[in-house]
């Protein structure tokens, strides 16, 4: 079953998860590291490192959403990246943030359908999301259109929630997820469905071997599945 924002809307996926970022823009940011405790900048700081070898020159930075995956990637020293979001509105705070860094001639944000990317075949060295490829209303058809605009020998990194199975993480986490995140979530960001969306959405996610099962199908290789914090997030790696 699909999970959705706003389960009363007629609208797709697609169309609520635009919605809901756009709603949730202002405040996203200040949430993501208050209710990860800012964790989420050391997930992403550890997945950039993993690329380093690979020195990719041009990177896309699928559902880049205020940028910080593709301003954390500045550290490979690219020639370009290039992000790409269905929300306007978060785009639009994070080219800010691009432009008060002075890095708008390396980094490019722009608005775009993640499962229908208009770049041509073959045309970046790799392509990285973060907290991203949950939200995708066809995960099988966003990897592979992904895995299509990466070149011969690029190196696809997805970071995405997972869910903790050892005692007592397990426990802590499933409690934490479901009352007090969508909670504050709530009161912050006046959303009233984003942050119970998040739970629910990781409830159903393809996490782990199944995920990596799906990689595949899209077409890549040499793939990896890396826990990270006693699995609360996951780097999968694949190869084209």
């Amino acid at each position: 079953m699909t999970v959705l924002p706003y389960k009363e809307q007629d609208a797709s996926k697609k169309e609520q998860v635009a919605q809901m970022f756009d709603n949730v823009s202002p405040k996203y940011d200040f949430l993501n590291h208050l209710l990860s405790g800012g964790i989420d900048i050391l997930w992403r700081k550890k997945a950039i490192k993993l690329l380093k070898k690979a020195q990719p020159k041009t990177i896309l930075d699928i559902a880049t959403g205020t940028g910080d995956f593709a301003i954390e990637a500045l550290a490979l020293k690219p020639d370009k990246i290039v992000g790409v979001d269905i929300s306007e509105g978060m785009l639009s705070f994070g080219r800010e943030k691009i432009k008060k860094l002075g890095m708008d001639s390396v980094i490019t944000l722009e608005k775009g359908d993640s499962e229908r990317l208009h770049f041509e075949d073959n045309t970046f060295d790799a392509v990285i999301v973060s907290f991203g490829v949950r939200n995708f209303e066809n995960l099988e058809k966003g990897l592979t259109d992904m895995c299509r605009v990466m070149k011969t020998g690029g190196t696809c990194m997805v970071l995405e929630f997972s869910k903790p199975q050892g005692f007592p993480m397990k426990q802590l986490y499933n409690f934490y997820f479901k009352n007090i995140l969508p909670t504050v979530g709530k009161i912050v960001s006046k959303d009233t469905s984003a942050y119970t969306y998040l739970y629910d959405s990781v409830q159903a996610f393809p996490e782990g071997s199944d995920f990596i099962k799906i990689f595949q199908r899209a077409g890549f290789t040499q793939t990896q599945c890396l826990p990270l914090t006693f699995g609360i997030s996951t780097i999968y790696i694949g190869r084209k």
